[in-house]
């Protein structure tokens, strides 16, 4: 006899997914310190890091939406204590060290060349003494950035993008997991050897075999989604999908996942055991294009019936919303998206469009996002002044809150 799966409702699950984000909690009162910032990282697992610049870091972003005004430097606090460190993940992410043997697997595949890895290890085959001759400079007189290498190998190629030699064999040893990386307050990889950056227990871990270091980021994964599909918790930690269905199973069968139907759900989905049903979730918070409740664009249009994508890349007269759009999330709903820039110069945080969702009470959102831009555009040390340019359908409103006192 078949046993049916448990169902969830279309608003349990949405509740389950935000809980297990850390969204079912106030903002913590008072000084926020490391303590705040380790306590997200266990939820979500990681943040993602990306370069744009054009509101703050990314990585800046989801720890401001789940904790509120804190001291700008508690990522670089938390790299500095060893509370993470940085690796490939769902991208580029800082991580807790824990998580290190578990991507060994990876850090090998990176050493062999194998897969997507196989540019970036074309330097340790065709200039194996550079490679050698740069981990002994780290070695010597690390931490340092490709631009402080005594021998760069040469010069950069002809491409835009393209590296010095001695960049490409750092790069190479960071991957493949025989130096690591910290941040610099340019955001240059600065780079270091395992033993200086990582605890020794940590170093000192077993390696545990690929297919059960999949399944405990699978497992992390579905910790941090609460509730998702295969696809879902594969794409945490960008793991092979057709490979996940099977280990998935696996955790199901050891009583590690429970299978459920979702409604609206054309998919099976997998619940982890211990995550949070809250039977309401309250307050607001602006979402990076890179935070993790929102990353995976088809299980936002899913969960939330909120399609979103990335212009950062798209032709500017092609863009529906705006360059970097950053999703209103309020009261469990994502209501609405504003495509914003902190113009440093004028000391001020720009909405340069704004727009809200079908059936929402236009004032009432207003004015929650408006607070919102308040609050984060003084932790930009932008003087709480906001500036909304009228593009959108939601921009004339949102100006009206703005300019009320």
């Amino acid at each position: 006899m078949t046993v049916r799966p448990d169902a969830l409702s279309a608003d349990q699950a949405r509740r389950i997914a935000l809980g297990a984000q850390g969204f079912a909690d106030a903002r913590p009162p008072g000084r926020v310190d490391r303590r705040h910032g380790r306590r997200v990282l266990d939820r979500i697992g990681l943040l993602q890091i990306d370069s744009v610049n054009v509101v703050v870091r990314s990585q800046e972003l989801p720890l401001f939406a789940r904790l509120g005004h804190h001291r700008r430097d508690l990522v670089p606090q938390m790299t500095a204590a060893g509370d993470v460190f940085e690796y490939w993940a769902h991208e580029a992410s800082h991580l807790p060290p824990a998580f290190q043997p578990l991507l060994r697997w990876r850090m090998d595949a990176a050493r062999d060349g194998l897969g997507t890895w196989a540019g970036v290890a074309r330097i340790a085959q065709d200039r194996p003494e550079l490679v050698a001759s740069v981990f002994r400079e780290v070695a010597e007189r690390g931490p340092l950035t490709a631009g402080m290498l005594q021998d760069p190998g040469g010069g950069r190629g002809k491409e835009m993008w393209d590296r010095t030699p001695g960049k490409w064999a750092l790069e190479y040893l960071f991957w493949s997991g025989q130096i690591t990386a910290r941040r610099g307050p340019n955001f240059e990889r600065r780079y270091d050897l395992l033993e200086r950056a990582l605890p020794a227990q940590v170093l000192d871990a077993p390696t545990p075999p690929p297919g059960e270091a999949k399944k405990e980021l699978l497992l992390v994964g579905a910790r941090a989604h609460g509730v998702g599909t295969v696809r879902d918790l594969a794409d945490y930690f960008r793991l092979n999908i057709p490979e996940s269905r099977s280990l998935v199973a696996e955790l199901v069968a050891e009583g590690r996942l429970e299978q459920v139907a979702v409604e609206g759900w054309r998919e099976p989905a997998y619940l982890d055991p211990a995550a949070r049903r809250p039977r309401w979730i309250r307050g607001r918070a602006l979402l990076s294009p890179f935070d993790s409740l929102v990353w995976e664009r088809a299980r936002t249009e899913r969960i939330w019936g909120f399609r979103y994508r990335l212009e950062i890349y798209t032709p500017s007269h092609q863009r529906v919303h705006g360059y970097y759009v950053l999703p209103f999330l309020l009261d469990g709903r994502l209501v609405a998206r504003v495509d914003l820039k902190a113009d440093r110069a004028a000391g001020r945080l720009l909405v340069r469009s704004a727009w809200g969702e079908d059936g929402i009470d236009v004032g009432h959102v207003a004015r929650e996002l408006t607070a919102e831009l308040g609050e984060l555009a003084s932790f930009l040390g932008l003087d709480g002044d906001v500036s909304v340019e009228p593009r959108g359908d939601l921009a004339p409103d949102l100006a009206l809150a703005v300019a009320r006192p």
